[in-house]
């Protein structure tokens, strides 16, 4: 495998866009070239509310990624959150024509693609399809139904929906930026390939990711992404909480949250006050850490019941669906102190903070195993492991076209195009889609 493939990940945050660029090392390690950061103003709760700002910060966090890495960014892959995704499920299957062969990948994609004509809400698109158990004839729970014979193919189908408007918004940033999209990812997918090992996702395990604008959850199970949820609370309310509980400035509250907030207020002492500038001429203020902690747990214990609320929805308490490995926070909101010690008091679950290092090269700078970055990592997987499947279906058809012994000699431009449809998901489709709708737009 060459060892030039490049990928960019950019992270489209409420805090903060991150574009990081990066490539698989020969031994499959990631390794970061560069990272860019901006300050993110044009987002709330996940949701593109300033397309200007948003571009201005996109292009920002390119540049920066690119004077680092010294590479140019040409193509990103994108996440995406928000409070407008939801997810259901549901149930679909398809008579085979011919049930003397085998099923093959073809089957699957018709089955596929009938769920993606699920009639929606008005202004709600699929975004993703996923495939959880599927049941040949009447055989069900099985994981991989290629290469058996059968006549009704049937699966059951995690779908997660969004609303096109706000996906589109994201695609017309991207382009203005300068930027093609090569894929849209849920951001909880994301972070969750990125922090999760693959033995908590067959055991069980819920991914609590908490950014600034929203609070994104994916539960697995036997391997299999099972639910996915966002809930619209971050760490900007907790410090929007202390903003107006101590009447400071912004960047005194996100300050304070930082160095000295605990989610335990226990832990602090009466006696324990920080003293804040007050603006031009005004006396300091003094605030106690048991009142800022108090502030704190208040609305970190309101986001984990939200968050426990859906595990539970989810079927957390049925012996079936229990999930053994417990929670893994992630996110710029779960390095607070002491979360993970409220988050086990409130569910009972096991919980641990999760680092996307696991995937980076052993070289890798500290930061960027930072719980902050969980979710650009992840992209940033995305984005090398589309490229290594491109890389194989295009070699698989090679292969097909040099073994075809006919006379009709086929160009690299039809290998292309054939290479593109076979490793294509729906959702690259919908991208495609996306992609054709923002070009005629223009």
């Amino acid at each position: 495998m060459e060892n030039n493939k490049l990928a960019v990940g950019l992270d489209i945050g409420t805090t903060k866009i991150v574009a990081m660029i990066g490539r698989k090392n020969e031994y499959d390690k990631i390794e970061v070239l560069g990272i860019g950061k901006a300050k993110s103003l044009g987002v709330k709760r996940g949701v593109v509310s300033n397309i200007t700002q948003t571009i201005q910060s996109i292009q920002q966090a390119v540049e920066e990624a690119e004077s680092v890495s010294g590479q140019k960014i040409e193509e990103v892959v994108v996440g995406i959150a928000g409070q407008h995704i939801r997810s259901l499920y549901h149930s679909d299957y398809i008579t085979r024509t011919n049930a003397d062969e085998v099923i093959d990948e073809n089957d699957i994609d018709n089955l596929v693609n009938q769920v993606h004509k699920l009639v929606m809400l008005p202004g709600e698109e699929i975004i993703h399809v996923l495939p959880q158990e599927f049941k040949v004839d009447s055989q069900a729970d099985i994981k991989e139904p290629i290469g058996m014979y059968g006549g009704r193919l049937e699966a059951n189908f995690h779908v997660v929906v969004g609303q096109v408007s706000s996906i589109r918004n994201i695609g017309r940033c991207v382009k203005s930026a300068g930027l093609d999209l090569a894929d849209i990812t849920l951001e909880p997918l994301a972070s969750a390939s990125a922090v999760l090992s693959q033995e908590e996702k067959e055991a069980g395990v819920a991914l609590i990711d908490i950014g600034g604008g929203t609070t994104d959850l994916a539960i697995f199970k036997d391997g299999i992404i099972r639910h996915t949820a966002v809930i619209p609370f971050g760490g900007n309310v907790i410090t929007n909480d202390i903003k107006e509980g101590c009447s400071i400035i912004e960047k005194q509250a996100e300050l304070l949250k930082i160095k000295f907030g605990s989610a335990w207020p226990g832990e602090n002492k009466e006696t324990e006050i920080v003293s804040i500038p007050g603006l031009r001429g005004r006396e300091p203020k003094e605030i106690t850490l048991k009142n800022l902690s108090y502030m704190i747990h208040v609305r970190v214990q309101e986001i984990i019941e939200h968050v426990y609320l859906e595990i539970k929805n989810y079927g957390h308490e049925t012996q079936k669906g229990k999930l053994i490995a417990g929670i893994v926070l992630t996110g710029g909101g779960s390095q607070l102190k002491h979360l993970r010690q409220l988050v086990e008091y409130i569910t009972g679950m096991d919980a641990r903070i999760g680092y996307p290092n696991e995937h980076l090269a052993g070289d890798s700078e500290d930061a960027l195993s930072s719980p902050s970055y969980a979710t650009a990592v992840g992209l940033l997987m995305e984005g090398l492991s589309k490229q290594s499947k491109e890389e194989e279906a295009m070699s698989t058809i090679e292969e097909e076209v040099s073994s075809t012994k006919e006379t009709t000699v086929e160009t690299p431009e039809v290998v292309q195009e054939k290479s593109k449809d076979k490793g294509k998901s729906f959702f690259e489709k919908f991208t495609a889609r996306l992609k054709d709708f923002l070009d005629n737009a223009e």
